[in-house]
């Protein structure tokens, strides 16, 4: 008996399946499919972008490692490691500032916890898809560069 609902209930599902797929065929100009990268979507202003490092007009990085972005995020995918600055107006430097962009979840803490504007959400850059999972891990070169 349970498994005649079951299979009623796929026989449903590929009946929806099937109802789109005919429509489609029929009227095209209503496929909600965009022709990316040819057609970008319009994104909407609190849309989250990539993450970025800002610099000081003397092209070092804006960070002093305090760490409050690494702290701020639910999934714990900032990894900072400080260092002396030789700098004697900035305490602390990153020496290496890491995004794993594979468990970032985009939800903007880290850029709301930094005190010193250091961190940003470009909203013109999307994350481009890549073929390795270390092209992924966005270095502190590769976030000073955009």
């Amino acid at each position: 008996m349970g498994e005649t609902l079951y299979l009623l209930e796929i026989v449903k599902g590929l009946g929806v399946t099937m109802g789109h797929l005919l429509r489609n065929i029929v009227r095209q100009e209503n496929i909600p499919t965009i022709e990316y990268p040819e057609v970008r979507r319009v994104m909407p202003p609190r849309f989250r972008g990539l993450h970025r490092l800002m610099k000081r007009p003397d092209g070092s990085p804006r960070c002093v490692a305090c760490f409050c972005c690494s702290t701020a995020c639910p999934a714990v995918c900032i990894t900072i490691v400080a260092g002396e600055s030789p700098d004697p107006k900035v305490e602390k430097y990153p020496v290496r500032f890491d995004i794993d962009m594979l468990r970032c979840i985009f939800c903007g803490l880290c850029v709301e916890a930094c005190p010193c504007d250091a961190i940003r959400m470009d909203t013109g850059w999307f994350t481009p898809p890549e073929n390795t999972r270390e092209k992924l891990i966005y270095t502190i070169d590769m976030l000073l560069e955009k």
